[in-house]
C-alpha cells in the first residue's frame, strides 16, 4: 500500500558481537532519517559475545529508540534468542516468536536510564534463568503481541500483527483495505525493506562464530606448515595467511580459553617435527592428543547456552588434521626432497669406475 509509511527489517542471526550492535544502530538512525514508521529485528541468536558494556548500551539504545521497534524470533521453529540480547524483547515496543521458538538465560536484567526498564512481566524470574517456548511466553506475558496459537510465522503475519497498536501515542498503520485487479475488495500492506550486514560486516561476524573461527585457525596453521617445507612462498603460504589472520580475529573475538589456544599451537609445532623426517612418529602422536584436548577445550560456555565445538565440526576438524599429517604432509615431504630414483634399472650390469674409496659407500661413474 503506497499510502502507508514503510516498515524496515533488519535480519540478525549468529552471537550479537560488535558488528551487530553497529548494525542495528545503523538501521535505527536509517529508519528514523527515512521516515519509516517501524523498525522489526528479525532475531535468531543464542547469546552475546560483546561486552556486558556494549550490550547495556544497545539495549538502551532500543528502549530510546524514535521509532518503533518490534523484535521477532524467526524465521524457523528452532529460533533462539538467550542471553543479554533477550532482555531486547523487555524494552521493545512490540515482540513476537515463531511458535517452536524459544527465549530466555537472560541472566540478571540491566539497569537503564531516564526511567526505562525492561520488563518480562510475571516471566522475567522464569527467564532469568531457564527458556521459554512461545505458548508458555504468551501465557506469561512476556510477548507484546496477542497473538494466535501458531504465533507469528512470516515477516509478513509480523507486519499485519502490528497494525492498530499504540506506540507513545502513535497508531501503527501497517495493513489497509485495497482493492485488487478483479475490483474486489482486498487488505493491502505497506511496503517492507529488508536490510542485512554488508559483505564485509558478514565476513568478519560469520568468523566470530565458534565453529567457522576453530577450522579457520586448523586450516591456517595446516597450510603454513606445509608451506614452510616447500621452496619459496606459494598460494598455499598467502592463504594459510589469511586464514590464520581470520581465526586469530574470530578466536580474539570469542570467549577463548588462552591456554587451549597455546596447546593447539604447541601441536602443530610438535606435528612439524614430524613432517621433517618425513615419517609419522611420536610427535604426531603429541600432535593428535594436543589438537584434541585444544578442541575440546578451546571455548568458554556462554551463561545460558553452550559454546562448546559440535561433533560435526569436531570430526571436521580433528580428523582433517590427523589425515593431513599422517598421511598427506609425510608424502609430500618424501616427494619433495627424496633422491629422484626415476631410471636407475639400466644401470644393472654395467661397468663402473670407482671416482674414490667405496667404503661401504662411495661415487662410482656408469
Amino acid at each position: 500500500a503506497s499510502g502507508l509509511a514503510p516498515v524496515d527489517v533488519l535480519q540478525v542471526s549468529g552471537l550479537f558481537d560488535e558488528v551487530v550492535i553497529d548494525a542495528i544502530d545503523d538501521a535505527i538512525d536509517a529508519a528514523t532519517a527515512d521516515g519509516s514508521q517501524a523498525l522489526i529485528l528479525q532475531i535468531n541468536s543464542g547469546g552475546a559475545i560483546a561486552s556486558a558494556d556494549d550490550m547495556t548500551a544497545l539495549i538502551q539504545r532500543v528502549a530510546d529508540s524514535p521509532v518503533p521497534i518490534g523484535i521477532w524470533v524467526g524465521p524457523a521453529r528452532s529460533a533462539r534468542l538467550y542471553g543479554l540480547p533477550a532482555q531486547l524483547m523487555g524494552v521493545a515496543d512490540v515482540t513476537a516468536m515463531v511458535s517452536g521458538s524459544r527465549i530466555g538465560h537472560t541472566g540478571r536484567l540491566v539497569e537503564l536510564e531516564g526511567g526505562a526498564t525492561v520488563d518480562f512481566g510475571d516471566a522475567a524470574d522464569r527467564l532469568r534463568r531457564d527458556s521459554l517456548s512461545f505458548q508458555d511466553a504468551r501465557a506469561l506475558g512476556a510477548l507484546k503481541l496477542d497473538t494466535p496459537d501458531v504465533g507469528v510465522p512470516t515477516i509478513r503475519s509480523m507486519v499485519a500483527a502490528m497494525d492498530g497498536v499504540e506506540v507513545d501515542g502513535r497508531v501503527l498503520d501497517t495493513v489497509t483495505e485495497g482493492v485488487n485487479d478483479e475490483g474486489g475488495a482486498e487488505l493491502q500492506a505497506t511496503l517492507v525493506r529488508f536490510s542485512k550486514l554488508g559483505l564485509v560486516a558478514q565476513l568478519m561476524h560469520t568468523v566470530a562464530s565458534p565453529p567457522v573461527a576453530y577450522l579457520m585457525l586448523l586450516i591456517g596453521l595446516s597450510l603454513l606448515v606445509f608451506e614452510f617445507f616447500t621452496a619459496g612462498v606459494g598460494v598455499a603460504g598467502v592463504v594459510g595467511a589469511v586464514c590464520a589472520f581470520l581465526g586469530c580475529y574470530g578466536i580474539a573475538e570469542l570467549p577463548a580459553r588462552s591456554w587451549a589456544v597455546a596447546v593447539l599451537v604447541v601441536a602443530f609445532l610438535a606435528f612439524a617435527v614430524d613432517v621433517q623426517v618425513g615419517i609419522p612418529r611420536f610427535w604426531t602422536g603429541v600432535g593428535v592428543a594436543l589438537t584434541t584436548l585444544g578442541s575440546l577445550a578451546l571455548y568458554d560456555p556462554l551463561p545460558g547456552t553452550s559454546l562448546r565445538i559440535g561433533w560435526i565440526t569436531l570430526l571436521v576438524g580433528i580428523g582433517g588434521t590427523l589425515l593431513t599429517f599422517v598421511v598427506g604432509m609425510p608424502s609430500m615431504t618424501r616427494t619433495r626432497f627424496a633422491t629422484p630414483t626415476i631410471g636407475r634399472e639400466w644401470m644393472i650390469g654395467e661397468l663402473g669406475t670407482a671416482v674414490g674409496d667405496v667404503s661401504p659407500e662411495g661415487v662410482v661413474v656408469v
